[in-house]
């Protein structure tokens, strides 16, 4: 058997793993093995380049997904970890004024304290602990983590911490997430990897508070469908086959012993309306007060998925559509997440000039995130260097300005935008955005379509609601510009920022919005677009500019 190190950098040195390897094994697999997180946003189909590492002994690059390990060798692996320590991630969400009226509550009787939840003992504690009762508010996001930690008698969020949902190094969106877990013990690495990080999470935050882990009593999962299975280790193959039936429907209890909390404590997880619209959109809906809006109100969560939801006049319709990793900067060639270094925002000067931030502050750029993709994309389609089928107007036949043409070159013979000399748009990350962009809009109109009884769909629109982390970042003119969102539409848009972390936050401290979601949801018309014979007409026609 191979004998294999892999070499990753630690703060002030180097750390190195060893491993044996089977012959023939992957890199990736045995990386896996040795407890190394090696990305894979493609899902090990080698077309991301996400997961090379480097050979050290001949220096060549190898993508870890696709070439196998024939003899002993160390392979050097990218500092995923510390890259991630500066990932921008939104704890924050819109929400409203309402009362406490927890589902947990303590009583001191005989020198014992009884713990309950409703009307039903939980748990016995010695002594008088009525007084420490606390609670977890956690967004389960397919790319990220999330979690507050809530005082449940005063409501005040007392400490918030994020991460990187560590499954994202193995599958980076849901489909590839339900592969993996139906593959030998993929559910349980899935699992472990879960549980292993939000229990660094509850230590960080029980620290920053100085309270004990053992007086949270409560914790509320807020996620997509499959996240849900995947954080309650239950199998999620039915979401991935038609008739596409969840395990989980939501809007009850279950025990979680592996978490470092009390150990009575419970997880309330809040209804799914579908195997594709989850509880985070069901958080959404709590949070907007969507079925008491007037006239036609979208709410929209824009990332892996894009999980919508339409309302008129109390009738409320949902759906969901794979948007794919584009928009968390993956499968795009100088694309990354959120973290230092990246651009995040981007415009074109009257004059022609370019102008961009990056995240950080720092002085040179080392890529492109989600918000800085969809402005690079709206401000060069505006402008003329990228025409409405998506692609790039040669500089001699373009009727853009001087300077826009000097950044204008080519990557593996085929035309490029260069931001920097290092950090460029690629024709084939146009087409990864007109991909994910078509399949949002495709969704929205055909979701509109069903409540239009005489006229157009963009017309039955009063106002859009853009909530998850990376719809708070997104500039409106972008989102109008490359057609993500109907054009009439300037100025209905309003960001509420992390929903599905605030709505866990109003399910914790209001036992009442459980059951009332549970009515709400259950009235929700879940629309399977893909499903629809004008599904695929209608996809195409809006991947276009």
């Amino acid at each position: 058997m191979p004998d294999i190190i892999f070499i990753t950098a630690e703060r002030g040195g180097e750390k190195k793993t060893a491993v044996q390897a089977e012959k023939g094994q992957k890199i990736i697999e045995a990386a896996r093995r040795g407890g190394i997180n090696i990305e894979t946003p493609c899902n090990g189909l080698g077309l991301c380049g996400k997961c090379a590492v480097r050979d050290g002994g001949t220096g060549e690059f190898l993508l870890a997904c696709q070439r196998t390990i024939e003899r002993d060798a160390a392979y050097i692996v990218r500092d995923y970890e510390n890259e991630n320590d500066s990932l921008r991630i939104l704890s924050e969400g819109s929400s409203f004024d309402y009362p406490l009226e927890p589902f947990i509550t303590k009583r001191f009787v005989n020198g014992k304290t009884e713990v309950y939840g409703g009307n039903e003992l939980w748990g016995v504690e010695d002594g008088d602990t009525t007084g420490p009762l606390y609670g977890l508010a956690v967004d389960i996001g397919t790319t990220t983590l999330v979690a507050n930690l809530i005082d449940i008698k005063t409501g005040k969020c007392l400490a918030s911490v994020s991460a990187l949902n560590p499954q994202s190094h193995y599958a980076q969106d849901v489909l590839g997430r339900i592969h993996f877990a139906g593959k030998g013990d993929g559910l349980s690495v899935l699992y472990q990897a879960f549980i292993g990080k939000l229990n660094l999470m509850i230590a960080e935050l029980t620290q920053k508070a100085g309270i004990a882990p053992a007086h949270i009593y409560e914790i509320v999962y807020s996620g997509n469908t499959t996240m849900l299975h995947l954080a309650c280790n239950v199998d999620p193959a039915g979401l991935g086959k038609y008739p596409y039936t969840p395990a989980i429907s939501g809007g009850c209890y279950t025990m979680e012993e592996a978490l470092n909390v009390s150990p009575f404590a419970r997880v309330y997880l809040p209804p799914v309306i579908s195997a594709y619209v989850g509880a985070d959109i069901s958080s959404g809906l709590l949070i907007t007060k969507l079925e008491e809006r007037k006239g036609g109100v979208l709410f929209i969560d824009i990332g892996t998925n894009g999980e919508m939801a339409f309302a008129k006049n109390g009738r409320i319709a949902a759906s969901s559509t794979a948007a794919g990793p584009a928009f968390e900067g993956m499968n795009i060639s100088c694309g990354m997440r959120a973290n230092a270094g990246a651009i995040e925002s981007f415009a074109v000067n009257e004059d022609g000039g370019c102008v961009y931030t990056v995240i950080g502050g720092v002085n040179k750029a080392a890529g492109i995130c989600g918000s800085g993709l969809l402005d690079i994309a709206g401000e060069l389609v505006r402008t003329g260097v990228i025409d409405s089928r998506g692609r790039f107007v040669p500089p001699d036949k373009g009727n853009y300005s001087a300077l826009l043409k000097e950044r204008m070159g080519q990557v593996e013979g085929k035309n490029a935008f260069f931001i920097t000399g290092d950090v460029y748009l690629a024709q084939k990350d146009i087409r990864q955005i007109q991909l994910a962009k078509g399949a949002i809009r495709c969704g929205i109109e055909m979701l509109l379509s069903r409540f239009n009884d005489d006229a157009g769909g963009a017309n039955e629109i009063d106002e859009i609601i853009i909530a998850g982390s990376f719809g708070y970042h997104l500039n409106e003119k972008s989102l109008l510009n490359i057609g993500l969102l109907p054009p009439r539409c300037g100025g209905q848009i309003s960001f509420a920022g992390n929903t599905s972390l605030s709505g866990a936050g109003a399910f914790l401290l209001n036992a009442s919005f459980r059951q009332k979601m549970k009515e709400v949801t259950a009235r929700v018309e879940n629309i399977e677009l893909a499903r629809d014979s004008e599904f695929e007409r209608v996809f195409i026609k809006y991947m276009g500019f």
